[in-house]
Formats: structure tokens, C-alpha cells, sequence
């Protein structure tokens, strides 16, 4: 019989849990609370408890090419980076091609999970829901995969701020903003520099009197656009500390701070030199109308404050013991797994805060999950799935400053690279080379696509490689609307001399190791491959 998997909620990571599911031969059954696929892109008026909201003007911060799942490119007329109208066209594109919203029940909420009493044996779950009618159903699956996000529940410390019960403007989260036009003229504070604070803070100030920017740390600031006008996250694995600053000094403009965030914010230092944002430390006080921050500093006749603040997640159908969720953190394997498990048959997706897009990562970790489901790849033991899980928040709490933000962080490449290497996905640089030279240098060079990861092993793609090889062509498509009499610069002998000395480097490393092999480790192409990108142009 077909293993039964409960898929919970219906924005990206769940519709890419179905479709996983149905690759590996499973049964999925997503319940969505909505009426709606989409899950945070999809644009709602008014905000809806215990749900993601956003704001009209959204647009992402990943390209399309970073952000697609990675069998089914984003079309090429689509622009580079795209408004949240356009990513719910592509989702329901996808979720059509592959057939997965007859899988969706639509406005039923989960109200239970639990194991049952033979799970030790059977590893099942019994599910209770509830329809709109108040209706309550009982299930048994035999996997549950949890994909409710991690931007449904606002975080608004107002007990950090003193002074806002009598604060005599209004006040809200980020979640509940929408539009501009109703502050126009108005002075306003918007504290958090993260994402929704800076478009908040950038879109506002183009119809209020004043922004003020209220940061504790600061934030690394990049514009979408990168060298030679291609989108920025083309180009991420090169960017250092130097490199960011070459814009624009972070310091001058009251940004930089210990090692914090990296963000997208192309408009923001316009905003700044044009003095209609000014930044601000961290609010001391609130009195009446009237905000001091800490450096002593006072603005009055403050009309609204917007908490940018984050969110918090949790997980209230579990038993409370089983996934305890504190100051932001939860224990879990990769992300995903509870160690503590008898039956490794609860998983959670799309549970991670990367430096780059979440649809891909969401994709892999579903592909994963499905075939642990099945027996095909197996965990390793709770203790060194706990050693994983110290080891990671080791290294977060080395490199960020304390933050909720951040205790979900991953690095996106060597994120993908590990669930990869779990599937037997990740691509090898040197079967590549000897096979397809020509794939193999755009793989080494970069970007870094969700094709790449099909190219080998379950769930290969027979379209990965042209995928791969057209990349820069569906950027470029996207920009260009109208005729040109300019001829464009010609790359072949760019191309060629990157081809002969990146192939010299790789018939090295081939030569190396099948004479010295203990010289495997030190020559990692991985490793070199970083090193040399740095110093590397851009290919377009």
C-alpha cells in the first residue's frame, strides 16, 4: 500500500512537498487553512490571523534563476526580480504542470497531531482537522511534513519600550502595513532594519514628512543590480566585507555594526543622502507624541511607529513536548528532522532563514524527507544528530550577533550542498568535467541554480542541463524590450582562455589525486573553486 504523508499548508514549500511526495510514489494530502495556494506571496488586504501577510509593493530579493524549483525554470519574459502578483503566477503555473492542487484541501486547519499508540512500530500519526463549518475529521498518515513558514506570528516586544501604552500616535507590526498614501505628510519611526523595515522605511518616505530608521546594529546594504548590470545574487559567493563597502561606506551612513544581516535594500541609501530617511539608534523611550533614542537624541510630533520586528514560530498541533520552540529556536536535525524520534516520519520544511532564496532549499529538503519516508535513505543516530545541532548553533553564534533572526541562518550553497549530498544530488565538479565540459565550467563559475542539483542521482532532470546552459539567456531576455543597434561585446575569447585554464586547473587536480591521493583533501575542487571566483569576471 502507498504510504500516506499529511502535507500542512500550501505556499511554496508545500506545494513542492506534494510534488516530492508524488515523485517518490507517496500519497500526499495538503491541508491549507486558506482558500488559497501561496501561503506569504499571496496578497491580502486585510491581514488574517495566524497567517502571513505582506504588503502591496513586495517585490522578492532573489533573481528568478535562484528562486525557481529546479525542474521547472520561471519563464524568460518574466523579469529578473519579481512582484509578489508574479510569483503567484508562477506558483500556480507549477502547481498546474504537475497536477498538485487536487491534492489540497482547502480551508481546513490542523488542529492535532500526535503520534500514535503503535508508533514505535508503525511510525503513524493520527491528524485531526476542522473545515470552515466548525467540522471537525480524524486521520491516520503514515508521514506528516510541516510547511507553515516561519512569518505567521508577529513579534511585537512592546515591553522593550517604555512609554508606547501611552504613546499618542499609532502603532502597529509590519505585517499590518500595506500602502503609503494614508501617512502622507506624517512623521514616522519605523523600527528594524531587516527586510520589511527597509522597503517600509524607503516606501514611506516618498509621501511623509520624515522617516526616522531606528537600528540597533545595522545592516550590510546591496543593490539588486550587480557588475555589469546582471542581478546581484548571481554574484553573492564573491562578495566580501570590502567588496559591499565599495558602493557605499556603511559607516558614513550609520549602518555598519558588528557582523549583522545582509539585506537588499537598492534604494535605501538614496533615501539616506537624500536626508528623508535618517537612521537612528535604538528608541530609549517613548512620551506622549515624542521619541528619545539612545544617544539622547528627541524627534516630536511622531504620527506612527511600524515594528519591523520579525516573527516568531511555533507549532501548536504538536504535543508541547515533542518540538518545544524557545527564544526562536528548535531543535531539529538539518532543520528539519526532531532527534528524539523513534520513527524519523515528522519533518519540518522550509525552516530556515537563508542568504537567498527559500523555494529551492524547501525543494530539496522535501526531497529528502520523501525518500527517509520510504526507507531509502536512513538519519544517523540521535546522538550525532544532537553533536549537528551544537555544532550549528556554535557556529551562528560565532559569526551573527544574538537576533531571532538567526537561529534559523544558513549559508545557501553549503546548505543545499549538504541535503544534496543526503539525496545524492550534489553534482560532482570532476565526473562533469570528463563528461560535459561545457556544463562543467557553468557550474564552476557560477551561478549557483537549483538546475544543478538534477543533473545526477534521484530525481535527475533530462532538463537540467539545457537549463543550466540557457541561464544567462533567460536573464537576459527578460531585459531586453526593445531593438538595439548596438552590437554587444563579444565573449569568445573571454570564454575560451577561462575554458583552457579552468580545464588545465582541473586536469591537475585529476592528475594529482590519481598519483598522490593523499592530496584528495587539500585539492577539494569545492575549495579551489571558491578561492578562484573572486578573481574571476562575470560571464554576460
Amino acid at each position: 500500500m502507498s504510504r500516506r504523508v499529511c502535507v500542512i499548508g500550501g505556499g511554496s514549500s508545500g506545494l513542492t512537498s506534494i510534488k516530492c511526495c508524488l515523485d517518490e510514489g507517496l500519497e500526499p494530502t495538503c491541508f491549507e487553512s486558506s482558500d488559497d495556494i501561496g501561503g506569504l506571496w499571496r496578497f491580502k488586504e486585510n491581514p488574517e490571523a495566524d497567517r502571513a501577510s505582506i504588503y502591496h509593493s513586495v517585490i522578492i530579493n532573489t533573481s528568478k534563476e535562484m528562486m525557481c524549483f529546479s525542474d521547472f525554470p520561471i519563464p524568460a519574459h518574466f523579469p529578473n526580480y519579481m512582484h509578489n502578483s508574479l510569483i503567484m503566477d508562477y506558483f500556480r503555473m507549477y502547481a498546474e504542470h504537475f497536477q498538485l492542487t487536487k491534492h489540497i484541501r482547502f480551508q481546513i486547519r490542523v488542529l492535532q497531531v500526535k503520534p500514535r499508540p503503535d508508533f514505535s512500530r508503525s511510525g503513524q500519526w493520527d491528524v485531526e482537522t476542522e473545515n470552515k463549518k466548525g467540522e471537525k475529521e480524524k486521520h491516520i498518515f503514515d508521514a506528516v511534513m510541516i510547511c507553515i513558514g516561519h512569518h505567521c506570528h508577529p513579534n511585537l516586544p512592546l515591553h522593550d519600550f517604555p512609554g508606547i501604552d501611552k504613546f499618542k500616535g499609532q502603532y502597529f507590526h509590519s505585517r499590518d502595513y500595506k500602502t503609503a498614501e494614508e501617512w502622507r505628510g506624517k512623521r514616522v519611526v519605523v523600527i528594524g532594519i531587516g527586510n520589511s523595515g527597509g522597503d517600509i522605511a524607503v516606501e514611506l518616505s516618498r509621501v511623509t514628512k520624515q522617516v526616522f530608521l531606528s537600528t540597533r546594529r545595522g545592516a550590510w546594504i546591496l543593490n539588486r543590480v550587480g557588475q555589469q548590470g546582471v542581478p546581484m545574487d548571481f554574484q553573492l559567493n564573491r562578495l566580501g566585507e570590502n567588496k559591499i563597502n565599495q558602493r557605499f561606506n556603511h559607516s558614513l551612513y550609520s549602518l555598519q555594526k558588528k557582523e549583522n544581516g545582509i539585506y537588499f535594500k537598492p534604494v535605501l541609501p538614496n533615501r539616506i543622502l537624500s536626508g528623508t530617511v535618517q537612521v537612528k539608534p535604538n528608541i530609549r523611550r517613548l512620551q506622549g507624541s515624542s521619541i528619545e533614542f539612545d544617544d539622547g537624541t528627541v524627534e516630536d510630533n511622531i504620527d506612527l511607529v511600524v515594528f519591523a520586528t520579525g516573527y516568531n514560530f511555533s507549532f501548536p498541533f504538536l504535543p508541547s513536548n515533542m518540538l518545544p520552540v524557545s527564544g526562536n529556536k528548535a531543535n531539529l536535525y538539518k532543520y528539519m528532522f526532531p532527534p528524539g524520534l523513534e520513527r524519523p516520519t515528522l519533518v519540518v520544511i522550509g525552516l530556515v532563514q537563508p542568504l537567498g532564496a527559500i523555494m529551492p532549499i524547501s525543494e530539496m529538503q522535501a526531497r529528502w524527507a520523501t525518500r527517509v519516508f520510504k526507507g531509502l535513505n536512513k538519519l544517523p543516530s540521535m546522538d550525532c544528530m544532537l553533536k549537528d545541532i551544537k555544532h550549528k548553533e556554535e557556529t551562528i553564534a560565532k559569526r551573527y550577533v544574538t537576533s531571532q533572526r538567526h537561529t534559523i541562518q544558513v549559508e545557501y550553497i553549503d546548505y543545499m550542498d549538504q541535503i544534496a549530498y543526503q539525496v545524492g544530488a550534489r553534482p560532482s565538479l570532476l565526473g562533469l568535467f570528463l563528461r560535459d565540459p561545457g556544463v562543467w565550467l557553468c557550474v564552476l563559475l557560477g551561478p549557483c541554480t537549483p538546475y544543478q542539483y538534477r543533473l545526477r542521482g534521484p530525481g535527475q532532470w533530462d532538463g537540467a542541463r539545457q537549463a543550466i546552459l540557457t541561464t544567462w539567456d533567460r536573464m537576459a531576455g527578460a531585459l531586453k524590450t526593445r531593438p538595439s543597434d548596438i552590437p554587444e561585446p563579444k565573449q569568445s575569447s573571454l570564454l575560451l582562455t577561462l575554458t583552457v585554464g579552468a580545464a588545465a586547473l582541473a586536469l591537475g587536480y585529476y592528475w594529482n589525486i590519481h598519483n598522490h591521493p593523499s592530496l584528495l583533501i587539500a585539492l577539494d575542487p569545492t575549495t579551489w573553486q571558491d578561492k578562484i571566483k573572486p578573481y574571476l569576471p562575470v560571464l554576460w
